[in-house]
């Protein structure tokens, strides 16, 4: 992907200070390492001596309304249910993208990481399975079905020049569909009473953001109101608020009122108008001024309405949303036997799932994709580097801890399942970084 240029602006002091902070942002790993950062404070604070205001912090209840009306959650399930509702918003964003551009846009594009996604969600749940089949656990046979993007791609991004950048698209590709994937999982499965008046009044909200789009409604706040809605419905009708993320990304308009040829030209005519007016002043003319807000007018109907606002949210979801969910999520008590939940059927089922599971599971698929002719592996990608990736999409760590508590809720079973996720995706991330940066480039694809 190309990276926006930047504008040849002074500078003030306050940007000065800040570069270092916005030089960090801008990395493709940062959203990893300050997920991880947030990791270790959740697990530090859960086992120091203040381990009990842990806990009691995420239980305060916030109360949003007035009277009658009113929504009281622990901040826990604000951030479960409403932040996370942003979260898949995004997701959905991504996948409505890809399916439509990107590397999901046709069939010989897709099938390849469709059906290694596939591979590595069937074999972590079957293997799970097969240590809870007769336990308490057995509910929790989604949990290693989930892949971290944000993790996965961060220690990719570590590797820098030594990984090709298709490598990076294939997993990126792969990520997307287990996303897809997670919310069919979390829609059909871990719904448990539907109130079905709630979910037809979603129902109806759906049908009015679909006609919405019909008509060519561009007001952000219009889809904003209705997805609010969309997102109260669903939050008392029993399926997961999340959910509603997702529906209300695929209702967001796709395409832009101008193309880029008419942007070109209509540019170019406000910029000479612009330049005709220069009158050598510090202030603009009242032209000028015009010219201004008709290019950025401009700008904003050459841009789609899914594409401003992947770019505006990803931010927030990325440096904000994510790092607070693993702050309220990851504290898992460590103390001195923490290797004992290891060694419960339900933590093997998870790290057995994860790390064997994707790795059978993605490996096989793809190569049974690539052998039947259907797919090539993607330029400059080698058997070795789909491994490598498959250890890396076996981090589940945010899906996976939020899978898990919609299966084991506040019961000990949520404790141990935390333990199996922190475990396997350290061990995940550490193997794959290794075996892809131990992979020699001078093997292409066609070599293999």
């Amino acid at each position: 992907m190309a990276k926006n240029k930047k504008i040849p602006v002074k500078p003030t002091p306050a940007e000065k200070l800040l570069s270092p902070l916005q030089e960090f942002l801008q990395q493709e790993a940062s959203s990893g390492i300050l997920l991880l950062v947030f990791t270790l404070i959740a697990l530090i604070w859960s086992n120091s001596a203040w381990n009990e205001s842990y806990h009691s912090f995420w239980e305060n209840k916030l109360t949003f309304g007035y009277g009658d009306h009113e929504l009281s959650k622990p901040l826990l399930l604000w951030i479960n249910d409403g932040l996370m509702a942003i979260f898949f918003f995004v997701v959905g964003l991504e996948i409505k993208r890809e399916i439509l551009i990107g590397e999901l846009a046709s069939f010989r594009k897709a099938i390849l990481p469709v059906a290694a996604a596939i591979g590595g969600m069937v074999f972590p749940a079957i293997i799970y399975i097969a240590f809870n089949q007769d336990t308490i656990g057995r509910s929790g046979w989604g949990i290693p079905m989930a892949t971290d993007i944000a993790f996965a791609l961060g220690v990719l991004a570590l590797l820098g020049k030594n990984v090709p950048v298709s490598l990076k698209v294939f997993l990126t590709a792969v990520a997307v569909v287990d996303d897809l994937g997670a919310v069919l999982i979390i829609a059909i499965f871990y719904t448990t009473e539907i109130a079905w008046i709630s979910l037809g009044i979603a129902a109806v909200l759906l049908v009015l953001l679909a006609i919405c789009n019909m008509l060519g409604v561009r007001n952000l706040l219009v889809y904003s109101i209705l997805g609010i809605g969309l997102w109260l419905a669903f939050l008392s009708s029993g399926v997961h608020a999340t959910v509603a993320g997702v529906l209300l990304a695929m209702t967001i308009p796709s395409r832009a009122r101008i193309n880029d040829k008419e942007f070109v030209k209509h540019s170019r005519a406000i910029l000479n108008e612009f330049e005709k007016s220069d009158e050598g002043d510090e202030y603009l003319s009242s032209t000028q001024r015009s010219a201004v807000q008709t290019l950025e007018e401009l700008a904003e109907h050459a841009e789609t309405p899914l594409q401003r606002l992947e770019h505006d949210l990803h931010p927030w979801v990325a440096y904000a949303i994510m790092p607070v969910f693993a702050l309220a999520n990851a504290g898992v008590v460590l103390g001195g036997d923490f290797l004992s939940p290891l060694t419960n059927r339900i933590s093997l089922g998870v790290i057995f799932g994860l790390i064997i599971g994707k790795q059978i599971g993605i490996t096989l698929f793809s190569w049974l994709i690539v052998k039947s002719k259907l797919a090539d592996l993607p330029e400059g990608v080698n058997w070795q580097y789909i491994y490598g990736v498959s250890w890396l999409a076996a981090i589940g760590f945010t899906m996976s801890l939020f899978i898990s508590r919609l299966a084991f809720g506040e019961s000990p079973s949520l404790e141990t399942a935390k333990s199996g996720i922190l475990f396997a995706s350290l061990v995940a991330g550490i193997a794959g970084f290794f075996l892809l940066r131990g992979t020699p480039q001078s093997q292409t694809a066609s070599e293999n």
